[in-house]
C-alpha cells in the first residue's frame, strides 16, 4: 500500500473527501518552494501535487506556464524537484506526494535511474500527461513495479470505448479534468461534471478526484461533493506569482482545504 492508498482509506474511514493542492516546484525559487511545500500539509492538504518544471507544458495554462518558467530561470532542474521532495520528507514521512510533469526530463535521465531516484525522495506517484495508454510500458508498467502509482487523466472526451483503456493501468486515483481545455480556463460546474464521474466510477473501484477550473473554496465543497475529493493548482500557483508571502498563499489554501472537506 502506498502512501496515497493509505490516505484514501484514512479519509474514507473520517467520512472526508481529499483535497489535493498544486504547486511548481521551486517557483519562485527553491527555499520560498519548499516554505510552501512544508506548510501544506498543516493548511489541510491530504495530497500534495508538485509541478516538475517544463519548457513545453502543452497541458498547462499560462498561470501555470509562467510558474515553470519561474522555476527554470530560478535554476529547478529534475534532481532539485527531488531534492525539495527529499527535504520536505525530513519532517513528513505521511503525506503523498505525486510528481506531475511531462516525459521528456523523466525520458532524458532514464527511466529505471528516475525510478529510483524518485522513490529514493519519497515520490509516490507520477502523473505525465503526455504519455498515453498504449506507452504503458515506457513509465507506467515499470513505476507501477517499482511501488509507484502511475495516475492517469480521464477528460471530458474520454468516451465509453477509449475509458477502459484510461483505466487499465492506472493506480492511486483517477484524475478527471472537468472542462475541456488547459489549465487555469474555465469554472468547474458539479453538474455538468457529476454524470462522468459516475462513469467513471463504474468502471473502476478507485477514487475519483476532479481538477482544472476549480479555484474557489465554494467551488472545491461542490465538486468534491460528487466525487472523492478536488484538485486546486492555478488559483494557488497565481498568488505565488503574485508575490504573496507564503503564509498568505497558505492560508488560501486553508480555506480550500475547508470547503473541500466540508462537502
Amino acid at each position: 500500500m502506498t502512501r496515497i492508498d493509505a490516505k484514501f482509506a484514512a479519509l474514507e474511514e473520517a467520512g472526508k473527501k481529499a483535497f489535493v493542492a498544486y504547486v511548481m516546484a521551486g517557483d519562485p525559487d527553491y527555499d520560498t518552494s519548499l516554505e510552501i511545500v512544508k506548510g501544506l500539509p498543516g493548511a489541510g492538504v491530504d495530497i500534495i501535487e508538485l509541478g516538475l518544471p517544463f519548457t513545453d507544458p502543452m497541458a498547462d495554462g499560462p498561470t501555470i506556464q509562467a510558474a515553470g518558467q519561474r522555476a527554470l530561470e530560478a535554476g529547478m532542474t529534475l534532481q532539485r524537484t527531488l531534492d525539495l521532495a527529499a527535504a520536505f520528507r525530513e519532517t513528513d514521512d505521511t503525506t503523498p506526494i505525486v510528481l506531475m510533469g511531462y516525459y521528456n526530463p523523466i525520458y532524458s535521465r532514464g527511466v529505471d535511474t528516475f525510478l529510483a531516484d524518485a522513490r529514493a525522495a519519497g515520490i509516490d506517484g507520477l502523473i505525465v500527461v503526455d504519455l498515453p495508454p498504449e506507452e504503458d510500458s515506457e513509465l507506467c508498467l515499470p513505476a507501477q513495479a517499482a511501488g509507484l502509482n502511475f495516475i492517469r487523466l480521464a477528460t471530458p472526451t474520454t468516451d465509453a470505448e477509449r475509458l477502459p483503456a484510461v483505466l487499465q493501468n492506472t493506480s492511486g486515483f483517477v484524475y478527471y479534468v472537468s472542462i475541456t481545455g488547459i489549465t487555469g480556463a474555465a469554472e468547474a460546474q458539479a453538474g455538468d461534471v457529476a454524470p462522468d464521474v459516475a462513469r467513471i466510477k463504474a468502471g473502476t473501484k478507485l477514487p475519483v478526484v476532479v481538477g482544472f477550473g476549480v479555484k474557489t473554496p465554494e467551488t472545491a465543497r461542490s465538486i468534491a461533493g460528487i466525487a472523492d475529493g478536488a484538485v486546486v493548482g492555478s488559483a494557488i500557483v497565481g498568488r505565488i506569482g503574485a508575490g504573496e508571502a507564503p503564509a498568505d498563499v497558505l492560508a488560501f489554501v486553508k480555506t480550500l482545504a475547508d470547503g473541500t472537506h466540508a462537502a
